[in-house]
C-alpha cells in the first residue's frame, strides 16, 4: 500500500510540475504494474492514462503522439489539450508549471489536476471491482441493470443482473456537485446520497449545457423527505458540446458524464426505472459476505409475511418500528387501522415475489430498502401491487420504518 501511495503521489506531482522528471519514477515498478494491461485505443480515458504513464517513463514523444490520437477521438477534451500543450512546451523547454503552456487560470489548473488525479488513482489502484458493492444485497429480475456511484472516487459503475447476481459491466468517470455529496437543501450544490431510480430520458429540448441527454432521479425519495431534505431537479446528464468532461466537483448537484459515454448507456435506462445507488466510501465485498448480511433481513421479511397471513395482528405489528411512517399516517394510525381491518380474522393468502434488497448507503443506523411484488387474496379482495419498504436495525432486530407503493 505504501508503494502504491508513493506511485500515486509521484504521478500527481508529475502532473502538477513540469518538466516531468522521468528519472524520479520507479520504472521497474511501472513495467510490472502495467505489463499485463492492454489499452483500448477506442477508450478516451485509457488513452489519457497511457499518455501520462508514457510521460512518467520519459517517453515524451510517444506521449505526445498518444495525446494527438486522443484528441482526434475527443477534440473537446480540455484536459488532453492542456497535457498536449505542456508536452509541446516541455519539448522546447519553455514551461515552468502544469497548465502554464495554455495560460490557464490557477483555478482551472487546479480543476484539471483534480480530474487527472481522479482518473489516475482509479487506474493505478486497479479498481475494476474485486467483489460487489456492499449495498447490492439482492436484485430482482425486474431490474436488468443497477448503477452504483462511488461519490468519493467520482466513479460510476454499471452492473447487469444475471439471474439475480449483479455482474460488473463497465465503469466511468463522473462529475458531482461543487460542494460534494449528501444533499440537504435546495441550492446547496451537493449530490444526494441514497437509493434512487433513473426516470425516462427527458424528451424536451435541453440547452447545450446538458449535452442534450438527461435522466431525472427521484430525489427526494421517501427517506429524504422524512429527514426534511429539500431540492429537486437532480439529473444524470451530459456536457456542453465544447467540453468532453468536467472537473470532479463542478455541477449544481447533478451527476455529469461525457456525452459519448452517456449516450452509450441509453439502452440501460430505457426502462425508466433503473436502480441507482449513490454512496460515499463504497465498500466491496465477496458474494458470501453479501449473502451473510442479507440473510437475517430475508428471514425477518418472511416472518412478517407469515404473521400478516396468519392475521395475528400483534405479532404482525411487532415488525414495525414505533417511528414508522407512510404517505398518510404514523405508527399509531397504522396500528389502529390494522387492528380494525384484521379484527374479524379473515382468511388471506399473501405471496411475495421479485424481491430486491439494497442496503441504504451511509445511514446512521443500518437500513435497507426492500422492493417486491405482493399478491393478496381474500374472500373480498384479489390484488397485486409493487411495494417498497424501508427496514431499520433497532436493537439488533429488523423493523419496518416505511411502507408504501413501489
Amino acid at each position: 500500500m505504501r508503494k502504491l501511495k508513493s506511485v500515486i503521489q509521484i504521478l500527481i506531482v508529475t502532473c502538477a510540475v513540469l518538466p516531468w522528471n522521468a528519472t524520479a519514477i520507479n520504472r521497474g515498478y511501472f513495467s510490472e504494474l502495467f505489463s499485463g494491461n492492454k489499452f483500448n485505443p477506442n477508450h478516451v480515458e485509457e488513452l489519457l492514462i497511457k499518455s501520462l504513464i508514457e510521460v512518467t517513463q520519459g517517453q515524451l514523444q510517444q506521449a505526445l503522439q498518444t495525446t494527438e490520437e486522443l484528441l482526434q477521438k475527443a477534440p473537446n477534451f480540455k484536459l488532453a489539450h492542456l497535457v498536449r500543450g505542456d508536452l509541446l512546451s516541455a519539448r522546447a523547454q519553455q514551461i515552468n508549471a502544469f497548465g502554464s503552456s495554455l495560460g490557464s487560470s490557477q483555478e482551472a489548473v487546479y480543476d484539471f489536476q483534480k480530474e487527472a488525479q481522479a482518473r489516475l488513482e482509479h487506474y493505478i489502484a486497479q479498481q475494476r471491482p474485486r467483489g460487489l458493492p456492499e449495498p447490492l444485497w439482492q436484485i430482482d429480475k425486474s431490474h436488468q441493470y443497477v448503477v452504483v456511484v462511488d461519490a468519493d472516487k467520482s466513479r460510476l459503475y454499471l452492473y447487469r443482473n444475471e439471474n439475480g447476481k449483479p455482474t460488473y459491466v463497465a465503469d466511468y468517470y463522473v462529475t458531482l456537485g461543487k460542494n460534494g455529496s449528501d444533499k440537504f437543501v435546495e441550492g446547496d450544490k451537493r449530490t444526494p446520497i441514497g437509493v434512487y431510480f433513473a426516470g425516462n430520458k427527458l424528451t424536451k429540448e435541453l440547452p447545450d449545457f446538458y449535452g442534450g441527454i438527461a435522466y431525472p432521479l427521484n430525489y427526494p425519495n421517501e427517506w429524504d423527505r422524512r429527514q426534511g431534505k429539500k431540492g429537486y431537479g437532480i439529473w444524470l446528464h451530459g456536457t456542453p458540446s465544447d467540453t468532453y468532461s468536467r472537473p470532479p466537483l463542478a455541477s449544481d448537484g447533478c451527476l455529469v458524464m461525457a456525452n459519448p459515454e452517456l449516450k452509450s448507456l441509453e439502452p440501460v435506462f430505457k426502462s425508466g426505472k433503473t436502480l441507482f445507488v449513490i454512496a460515499n466510501n463504497m465498500q466491496w465485498l465477496e458474494e458470501n459476505q453479501i449473502n451473510n448480511k442479507k440473510e437475517s433481513l430475508a428471514k425477518t421479511l418472511e416472518t412478517w409475511r407469515k404473521d400478516w397471513e396468519s392475521q395475528n395482528t400483534e405479532r404482525y405489528l411487532s415488525h414495525y418500528s414505533t417511528n414508522f411512517f407512510s404517505k398518510d399516517t404514523d405508527y399509531q394510525g397504522w396500528a389502529a387501522h390494522k387492528r380494525r381491518v384484521q379484527a374479524s380474522k379473515p382468511d388471506v393468502e399473501i405471496k411475495l415475489s421479485n424481491v430486491s434488497m439494497l442496503r441504504y448507503p451511509n445511514s446512521k443506523q443500518e437500513m435497507a430498502v426492500v422492493n417486491f411484488e405482493q399478491s393478496f387474496k381474500s374472500n373480498h379482495l384479489d390484488s397485486r401491487m409493487r411495494k417498497r419498504q424501508y427496514w431499520i436495525l433497532e436493537n439488533n432486530d429488523w423493523k419496518i420504518l416505511y411502507e408504501g407503493a413501489g
